[in-house]
């Protein structure tokens, strides 16, 4: 089993900036993809970014390119969301993510979530 913790969620104006981090533990994350993911008050959940395991294949989504930046640091077990030029829209319950096929979408473990509210 793999736990993840997500952590830095908060309330932010518009234009404003976030970080988020998940720490992991539990079983190896060897080759595991970790991933980001959001759900918006009546809305599906959605996928936002994820890396691999080298960190040598990065996704995301088209609604957040060029303001997100994904990391992660396998020695921390740590994966991390870079939110610059927030926006409203972004609102949601942000969940970390792992598993072999993040990069496709399909995690294998989640996080409880963390709230982002962006006020405008």
């Amino acid at each position: 089993q793999v736990q993840l913790v997500e952590s830095g969620g908060g309330l932010v104006q518009a234009g404003g900036s976030l970080r988020l981090s998940c720490a992991a533990s539990g079983r190896t994350l060897s080759s595991y993809g970790m991933g980001w993911f959001r759900q918006a008050p009546g809305k599906e959940r959605e996928f936002v970014a994820a890396i691999s395991w080298s960190g040598g294949g990065i996704s995301y989504a088209d609604s957040v390119k060029g303001r997100f930046t994904i990391s992660r640091d396998n020695a921390k077990n740590t994966v991390y969301l870079q939110m610059n030029s927030l926006k409203p829209e972004d609102t949601a319950v942000y969940y970390c993510a792992a598993g072999y096929s993040v990069l496709a979408g399909v995690p294998d473990y989640w996080g409880q979530g963390t709230q982002v509210t962006v006020s405008s």
